[in-house]
């Protein structure tokens, strides 16, 4: 049995149980639009825009081995380290611009943001949510938080601006940034009540006023 977002594609249930962020991206995305991926990885959700969207697809990744990943599988993908920014890029260039479950690890979060707006017609942004509840157990019995979403210790984390629903809602407002859409997950399932206590994972579509 396939489920099918509305912008019809089809999408097993097996993706759809793993990788439901995936799905939503995908439906946020116009078919056949052009779309950049910042610190796309090993480049799966190129991978799948373009099997799923037709999208023309180009990625931007600093690790070796995901750029390799990236380059086998076929994907479109730039070396680069985006702390120092998309100068490279011109103004509104792609009709997508994401970053997924990247915003957390990066040391100037407010200028990529900034710039993802300013290189894309849409941004979409995904990152774990820090005001989960797991999270604020854990934190409460005096240790950092570690889970799926949050998966390593403090001494070896990448995160460096870890954030709530909340505070990025704040962070839009402040920055006059429009929130077209917003989802929140946990576990894969999208959760509507006290999203900031309750979900792990925030998807946001975001675009310039």
């Amino acid at each position: 049995m396939q489920a099918t977002t509305q912008n019809n594609v089809n999408i097993t249930n097996s993706t759809l149980q793993f990788r439901q962020d995936f799905a939503i991206i995908a439906n946020w995305v116009k078919f056949g639009s052009k779309v950049l991926d910042l610190g796309c990885g090993d480049g799966a959700l190129l991978q799948f825009l373009r099997t799923g969207m037709e999208v023309k697809g180009y990625g931007v990744e600093k690790n070796d081995a995901n750029w390799l990943a990236c380059m086998k599988n076929g994907s479109n993908v730039i070396q680069m380290d985006l702390e120092e920014g998309l100068s490279g890029f011109e103004n509104q260039s792609f009709d997508t611009v994401i970053l997924s479950q990247t915003l957390q690890a990066m040391h100037h979060t407010e200028e990529i943001v900034l710039e993802m707006l300013r290189v894309g017609r849409e941004v979409i942004v995904t990152f774990p949510n820090f005001g989960y509840w797991r999270n604020r157990v854990q934190i409460l019995t005096g240790n950092m938080p570690v889970s799926k979403a949050l998966p390593y210790q403090w001494y070896d984390t990448p995160n460096v601006h870890l954030c709530t629903i909340n505070d990025f809602d704040q962070f839009c407002k402040n920055h006059k940034i429009s929130i077209l859409e917003r989802k929140v997950l946990t576990e894969g399932a999208e959760v509507s009540v006290m999203p900031n206590l309750l979900g792990n994972l925030a998807m946001y579509r975001l675009k310039s006023h």
